[in-house]
């Protein structure tokens, strides 16, 4: 089962009009203060930003199913995948830097989940690895043919028809944008600045409903 972040609305409380949500830096900061535990409140900031940039490192690794279904803010989700492509030394540092900033910003729900997600890599069954390849091979049919669309409706009559074809054509279009940037950019040498594909994710979120229902139950 693919572990799911939760969608609950942010608990938190106001502090001279600023929204503080419970479990942040700046909640355990302002906690700590209270107490007069300033010190301590600087290490411990330290060492939970230490964690959440080592964190975000180690989802660079994550497989792109598992990362599509963490449902990350779309930032940090683009910044991931932009720091996988890059080879320079001190840029992937940087990067990484803004990763690990991002990081710092998610609810304590949503790195559970990211944990989570990287323990299931490493210890998922054959069987749950070959329902996650299932649910990518489903994907990439859709995107590449309008014949496996047709198949598909044919097994899940109950899909939204509509919004499947919408996400296909959008999928396609990302795609083809990334390949002109990737021809682009070969001109010059550089690194191509290629485009996230939310309809890519989605379509595997569509699929996963219908192969894999009980993980999308959770989410």
């Amino acid at each position: 089962m693919i572990p799911a972040m939760s969608r609950k609305p942010k608990k938190g409380y106001y502090v001279k009009g600023q929204f503080v949500a419970e479990g942040s830096e700046l909640d355990l900061a302002l906690k700590l203060e209270l107490r007069g535990d300033r010190e301590i409140s600087r290490t411990t900031l330290k060492k939970e930003s230490e964690a959440a940039q080592a964190l975000g490192e180690s989802l660079l690794t994550l497989r792109a199913n598992l990362l599509d279904g963490l449902n990350l803010p779309e930032s940090l989700y683009n910044a991931i995948k932009e720091a996988s492509r890059i080879t320079d030394f001190e840029g992937r540092r940087r990067q990484m830097q803004y990763v690990g900033k991002l990081m710092r910003r998610l609810e304590p729900e949503t790195l559970q989940a990211a944990q989570a997600a990287l323990d299931f890599q490493h210890q998922g069954s054959p069987e749950q690895t070959q329902i996650l390849h299932e649910i990518e091979e489903w994907r990439d049919a859709l995107i590449a043919d309008d014949a496996s669309l047709q198949r598909w409706l044919t097994l899940h009559p109950s899909t939204d028809s509509q919004a499947m074809r919408a996400l296909i054509r959008q999928a396609r279009k990302d795609a083809q944008a990334n390949l002109l940037a990737q021809q682009e950019a070969a001109k010059t040498g550089q690194v191509p600045a290629l485009k996230t594909s939310r309809a890519h994710k989605e379509i595997f979120q569509l699929v996963r409903s219908f192969i894999q229902p009980e993980a999308t139950e959770e989410e």
